[in-house]
């Protein structure tokens, strides 16, 4: 079976085609292709197929073979992807996904293929239940959570999966790896959880790192940047109705949160390959 690599930014996944052959037991090659010394390397495999509700449907994996709600850089891996191949000519796409039905656009560039692709990511869930968190605070502000006898104070939001999002002020020497895993693994978070450790570089720019649950820290995740910027508007960091440039690790997201949170970014086409099961 054929696959493709692909990353948005450093967030990088293996792609299946399945609107013509479906991958038997997704959850076991998203463990075994995510490997980056034994596998092809990735932080987990998405899907790409038919749908009745919308023009595709996505799935993911996480490197662990969890499945998860949604990838804000992988729906636009996906854009690109069925674009750039010929799946569809509409530079206007919805994507139907666990987390909800993306709008999608496309803007090719003068090659004719897909260069920059913005996705209506909707409206950020704030109630406690939905994120889920358990907490009796709406919306969920400073969140109180302890790791090693130091308390965090988190912003929870769900942008099609559940986010807690912590301000620092030196996100380089963070601890990213201990503090995020053992937040991911609290009770307070019954699905687990993403988290965000973000410094506010100016009202319209931020900085952050990401650890996301089931594959650990990624280069960059555009659920998570979306999380960061309604995060921001809801301490008065940033202005709601302009954009916002978040610079993760693997580069950066433009991010306007109106009434629904639009994501603007690129894709990246790594190369073709072919499974062939032992």
């Amino acid at each position: 079976m054929r696959f493709t690599k692909m990353h948005g930014i450093g967030n990088d996944y293996v792609y299946f085609d399945c609107t013509k052959e479906d991958l038997p037991d997704p959850e076991k090659w998203a463990v075994k292709l995510s490997d980056r010394h034994k596998g092809v390397g990735g932080d987990g495999i998405i899907l790409i197929q038919k749908s009745d509700k919308a023009d595709f449907k996505m799935r993911m994996f996480n490197a662990d073979g969890s499945e998860g709600k949604m990838c804000g850089n992988g729906t636009r891996c996906i854009a690109k992807y069925v674009f750039d191949r010929g799946l569809t000519d509409k530079t206007e796409l919805t994507l139907e996904t666990l987390g909800g039905i993306k709008h999608i656009t496309v803007f090719p560039g003068l090659s004719g293929k897909a260069e920059t692709i913005r996705v209506d990511m909707g409206a950020p869930v704030l109630d406690p239940p939905s994120i889920p968190v358990k907490s009796k605070k709406y919306p969920v502000i400073d969140e109180e959570l302890t790791v090693d006898g130091v308390v965090y104070r988190a912003t929870c939001v769900s942008m099609g999966n559940p986010h807690a999002v912590i301000f620092v002020e030196d996100h380089a020497a963070f601890p990213v790896e201990r503090v995020g895993k053992a937040i991911e693994n609290m009770p307070s978070f019954p699905e687990k959880v993403n988290v965000e450790f973000v410094r506010v570089d100016s009202p319209r720019e931020l900085t952050m790192r990401v650890w996301e649950r089931g594959s650990g820290e990624t280069l960059a995740c555009g659920t998570g940047a979306c999380a960061a910027v309604v995060a921001s508007c809801l301490k008065g960091f940033c202005p709601r109705n302009e954009e916002v440039t978040v610079h993760l690790s693997g580069g950066d997201l433009h991010i306007l949160y109106r009434d629904t949170v639009l994501m603007r970014g690129g894709a990246t086409f790594v190369f073709d390959g072919e499974l062939i099961e032992d």
